[in-house]
């Protein structure tokens, strides 16, 4: 295994007009992974325009100047190409994998929707996708056994007015109230090229991309002033929250959440050890516990994560699902004795060296691929300013200690600041 956390190179540059470009090349294959990273999510969104980044990933692919209704999606696949697009509260990227011969395709048609897009955008495509979105939150949050827990714990974990206390889907009330000039006013505030990330990996020169960039982005106007998001970082804590929800849902579920540390920080990082302890596997504490040992939770419905958002305490997410007959609150207080361990009951070096291995193991799948560098070497460049810090991932992750565990877990992960969410099945109310 490499020592570094990124063993190939990294070059970067910046255009005239702002849009930082990022290249990493690698001749193994003949393909590149084009990767474009706004700094706009849910938490840039103003007060009554919630859900609106997302909206605009759906948007982008509805035509620009000199590309048809579809013709982007059809362009990329015809040309041996797969794409997609993703938003969440920090960013919303688009990005693309093409055959290396393909790179300049890629180029023009992202370039084309960044600074086309607004021209071409019809109150016809604007409210059709609009529908689009309402049909995702009823098959994703509405109609889902507890899919609507994010949407439910987010204002838990944030209060009103902070960035992130919305989700990405956004307020319905919100997307249908908006004219279409609000939302040429958004997509102008933000898509602009000094408010981006162009991320190429792959069969490609940083010598080539570079002028490609300059050649379709270079035009492209900066934007004078682009809103700061508003500050995050300080969430008021010291009481519990609870909510209990009863649904239509096969078996109690519990959601046990805490706000830890910003994505990237030195703290984050103990805390994603943390979590692939807590709940990463058959292996982990929880499954060891609860599933195994107790038998309160169900083997396959029973895990922790982490929640990577950079701008604000994220939360750690810890849930299980009641087996037969074992009750909700049964189950809380198993997973809330498991979680409160952490501070008094030392991790292991056996935890600790499984944890690490996985993390590991997920790291350089996630590198295996061109379009999976590329989505991160943009991550770091848009929200640490310099994507060669990437590389020092792994090692912090490989670096985290027992001890720093035990503290972090005493810092962040007290009852007095837990949050709570349970789901009943309906015959149980």
């Amino acid at each position: 295994m490499p020592d570094s956390g990124y063993p190939w190179p990294i070059e970067t540059t910046r255009l005239d007009n702002g849009l930082r470009v990022v290249v990493s090349e690698d001749r193994t294959a003949p393909a590149v992974a084009v990767n474009l990273w706004y700094d706009v999510g849910s938490r840039h969104e103003p007060q009554g325009q919630t859900g609106f980044a997302h909206l605009f990933e759906h948007l982008m692919f509805e035509g620009s100047v000199n590309v048809a209704k579809t013709e982007h999606m059809k362009l990329v696949q015809g040309a041996g190409g797969s794409l997609n697009a993703t938003t969440n509260p920090d960013r919303t990227n688009y990005f693309e994998t093409m055959p290396a011969e393909h790179l300049e395709l890629a180029l023009w048609l992202e370039a084309d929707r960044m600074g086309g897009l607004v021209p071409a955008l019809t109150q016809e495509t604007l409210d059709n996708q609009r529908d689009v979105v309402k049909n995702e939150r009823r098959q994703r949050y509405e109609n889902v056994p507890y899919g609507d827990a994010w949407l439910r714990l987010l204002p838990l974990l944030y209060p009103p007015g902070h960035p992130y206390h919305h989700a990405t889907i956004g307020s319905m009330e919100d997307l249908n109230a908006a004219d279409l000039a609000t939302f040429q006013a958004f997509h102008a505030t933000y898509y602009a090229p000094n408010n981006a990330v162009l991320t190429v990996v792959g069969d490609a020169s940083a010598t080539e991309v570079f002028a490609l960039a300059d050649k379709y982005f270079g035009a492209i106007p900066a934007r004078p002033e682009i809103p700061p998001a508003p500050d995050g970082s300080v969430v008021p804590g010291g009481r519990p929250a609870v909510e209990t929800v009863t649904a239509d849902v096969p078996a109690p579920r519990v959601f046990v959440a805490h706000r830890t540390h910003p994505f990237g920080s030195a703290g984050y990082h103990v805390v994603t050890v943390l979590a692939t302890v807590l709940g990463s596997g058959r292996g982990s504490r929880l499954y060891q516990r609860l599933a195994d040992g107790e038998r309160l939770a169900q083997p396959d419905l029973v895990g922790a994560y982490g929640v990577d958002l950079a701008h604000a305490p994220a939360p750690l997410i810890v849930t299980a699902t009641a087996r037969p007959g074992v009750s909700a609150e049964r189950l809380s207080a198993g997973l809330s004795d498991v979680v409160d361990e952490l501070a008094t009951v030392p991790v292991t070096a056996a935890e600790l060296d499984r944890a690490k291995a996985l993390l590991s193991t997920a790291w350089w799948r996630q590198l295996s691929t061109v379009d999976g560098r590329a989505d991160l070497l943009g991550r770091y460049a848009t929200q640490f300013g310099d994507p060669a810090r990437l590389a020092d991932q792994l090692p912090a992750l490989l670096a985290v200690t027992s001890e720093q565990i035990a503290e972090v877990a005493a810092e962040v992960l007290t009852a007095a600041d837990r949050v709570t969410l349970t789901y009943l099945p309906e015959e149980t109310s």
